[in-house]
């Protein structure tokens, strides 16, 4: 439910509530990799970072609702577009973090793989199953596959048969447990659960770009600008990475960490 990480949110705004020194809003498909950087930054001596993992665009709402949020970063520019429109991020701040691709995937592990395109017969690959995918209307990975799933003429045969999650990583799980046959996720997403068969990606322009924007929330301290630094440094880069994701940036040398 999107109610629980809006709870666990307001619950760290109480006074007097215990909280770590910094806390970022990422979309739920960064979880494995962004918790891996967060443990390099802190080894070397960063502040304490907790991370709250959801769809984009609860996480989105949660800080214009004045959630205590440091960072957020999104898996779609639109949320992060909202909030700049509200001066809510920190100016100057906001940067293209990371990219990904798109994939459908089975609970099959001996499930073919297939070229995705104007032809691929989801319906009949589905049977009486249901297609996993995040919120197509709200959640960036829902809309994203929407958007392909449109490009090739496919949406109408397969809407009524979409079984939607509050974000991809729910979709994901669907899949890995069999509860769905199919299912479209990132290939990030793929690749942290092992339980899971990739049949094809999407083609790059068969959907807009898949881009992480970040950004410090407005009024965000020294310390967050410290991180949100290294989140773009060449150590971080390297986690992502070896995690499947690109980065569409310039490397530059990481800051150095003050314990």
């Amino acid at each position: 439910m999107l109610l629980k990480p809006l709870i666990a949110a307001l619950l760290l705004a109480l006074p007097g509530a215990a909280r770590a020194d910094l806390l970022v809003f990422a979309a739920a498909s960064l979880g494995g990799p962004l918790d891996r950087v967060v443990a390099a930054w802190e080894e070397q001596g960063g502040a304490e970072v907790t991370v709250s993992y959801a769809g984009s665009s609860a996480l989105a709402r949660q800080i214009a609702a004045g959630a205590p949020a440091d960072i957020f970063i999104s898996a779609s520019a639109e949320w992060m577009d909202d909030l700049e429109g509200a001066a809510l991020i920190g100016p100057g701040s906001r940067r293209d973090l990371l990219g990904n691709d798109l994939v459908l995937i089975a609970a099959d592990p001996q499930a073919v793989p297939v070229d995705i395109g104007p032809d691929l017969d989801l319906v009949t690959m589905l049977g009486s199953g249901r297609l996993a995918m995040a919120l197509v209307d709200a959640v960036p990975a829902g809309q994203y596959g929407r958007a392909a799933l449109e490009s090739f003429g496919l949406w109408a045969e397969v809407e009524a048969r979409v079984a939607q999650s509050e974000n991809v990583r729910a979709a994901l799980a669907l899949v890995a447990s069999g509860a769905a046959p199919l299912g479209i996720v990132y290939g990030t997403d793929a690749i942290e659960e092992p339980r899971v068969t990739v049949l094809g990606r999407f083609p790059a322009d068969s959907h807009p770009p898949i881009r992480y924007p970040a950004a410090l929330v407005a009024d965000a301290d020294a310390e967050a600008a410290a991180f949100l630094d290294f989140l773009s440094g060449a150590e971080a880069a390297a986690i992502f990475e070896a995690a499947g994701f690109s980065v569409p940036w310039t490397s530059q040398p990481d800051e150095k960490v003050s314990p």
